[in-house]
């Protein structure tokens, strides 16, 4: 097999496509946080809390953040009382689709 560049051996591995990678989704619940926002296209905060019970409040708030601070994900907030916010994948994470794909098609290939 063919290495890929990205995977070929580095002077440093902060320097690879694989380390910004990690960077970005590492975490506990960012890829499933991820997968639940594609899943449902547009989420609000306690629907996403409660699709990935047992996530606390401040763990899904954090990792949030995270996602929204690194482009992932874009957060609409609506100015109206009580207040609504809700999450949908920006295109930066959309292009993180295939990814999820490829990992699910891994995965159910090892279950058999």
């Amino acid at each position: 097999m063919k290495e890929k560049d990205c995977l070929k051996e580095v002077e440093s591995f902060d320097k690879t496509g694989f380390n910004h990678t990690l960077a970005l989704i590492g975490g506990k619940y960012k890829l499933t946080i991820l997968y639940a926002i594609y899943r449902h296209k547009i989420i609000r905060f306690n629907s996403l809390q409660r699709y990935l019970a047992p996530i606390s409040h401040k763990t899904l708030s954090a990792a949030l953040k995270e996602l929204e601070a690194d482009g992932l994900i874009t957060r609409k907030e609506y100015p109206q009382i009580p207040p609504k916010v809700e999450y949908s994948l920006s295109d930066k994470g959309k292009s993180f689709i295939p990814v999820l794909y490829a990992m699910c098609d891994w995965g159910e290939k090892q279950m058999e």
